[in-house]
């Protein structure tokens, strides 16, 4: 099997409509996984970039010419619809800005270099439970399927899925009892990478964000403390670990702000699973047991707690 019907089936096993397994899905798929006809799936990679580069990449690697006019046919027939599958995510510049890029999803770079191992059935079903599929998105009942949610006093809503799901109580349930009085700054979606992203409040912040710099799942702000909330939302891939505080360190290097760096979990199974990547220093939050965080800082709050335990 050829790689480009090796990516064909990659598509069909992740419930991608007919019309998404076309010969041109394929190839952008392959382009943005950076995969030639003779690599290994376990190569792939999730570089930022251009339709352009796309188009530059098949033209090169697999032998097919098209046209650089062709840049809006391999948006909309497949840019837009990985995008909605959460195979991809774009770096929030605006659409007609030079420096607007796309790349694969940590959760689909992961995935896709599963295929043809043991882990991928396995990797394939965590990817189902935690995203909805294009034949569902794309039924009549997708408007139904979504998950709505009050951000700030504005009613939005999230597509459905794990992530979303945990996100909406980190929302309503963390927000309330941990950051009481913030106003919610960034907050993405699986289908919408910047659902909420006060660009003006970022900046005055003193955040430095740049092509490459991936914000965290959600950003809340108390301007009666000054603090900052940096809260990752794990169900499959990316918690706050050393990498990722030196990421979030680089892009907040001129904040003045005391940040606080939070891994939220929707439940104590998947906690264990991550708990020797995280960063000390950080704290832990389990949408399970909402009342409650783990501590991961040493001294800052040890001492006796004068109660009476039951």
């Amino acid at each position: 099997m050829n790689k480009i019907e090796q990516a064909r089936k990659i598509l069909s096993e992740l419930k991608v409509p007919l019309k998404q397994q076309a010969d041109l899905c394929c190839l952008t798929l392959l382009s943005m996984a950076d995969i030639k006809p003779k690599d290994n799936w376990r190569e792939a990679s999730n570089k930022w970039i251009r339709i352009h580069d796309v188009i530059n990449y098949v033209n090169e690697h697999y032998c097919i010419s098209y046209a650089e006019n062709s840049r809006e046919t391999f948006r909309k027939k497949a840019i837009h619809h990985f995008r909605n599958a959460a195979f991809i995510e774009d770096n929030g510049e605006a659409t007609n800005s030079p420096n607007y890029r796309y790349r694969l999803t940590a959760e689909m770079l992961q995935l896709i270099q599963c295929y043809g191992s043991r882990e991928w059935e396995k990797e394939k079903q965590c990817f189902l439970d935690e995203h909805d599929n294009l034949i569902n998105l794309y039924s009549s009942n997708r408007e139904m399927l979504k998950v709505p949610i009050v951000i700030n006093k504005k009613n939005y809503t999230f597509s459905p899925g794990k992530h979303n799901e945990l996100q909406k109580a980190i929302l309503e349930e963390f927000a309330p009892r941990f950051a009481l009085n913030t106003e919610c700054i960034y907050v993405g979606d699986t289908t919408k990478k910047d659902l909420v992203k006060n660009v003006e409040r970022l900046k005055e912040l003193g955040f430095n964000i740049t092509l490459h710099d991936k914000m965290p799942d959600i950003v809340f702000y108390s301007e009666e403390k000054n603090w900052l909330y940096f809260i990752e939302a794990v169900t499959s891939v990316g918690p706050i670990d050393p990498k990722r505080i030196i990421e979030i360190e680089r892009m907040t290097k001129d904040v003045g702000a005391g940040k606080i760096y939070v891994t939220a979990f929707l439940d104590f199974k998947t906690f264990k699973k991550f708990s020797e990547m995280l960063a000390w220093e950080t704290e832990v939050w389990i949408a399970d047991m909402p009342d409650h965080m783990i501590h991961l800082n040493g001294d800052k709050f040890l001492g006796p707690r004068y109660i009476k335990w039951r």
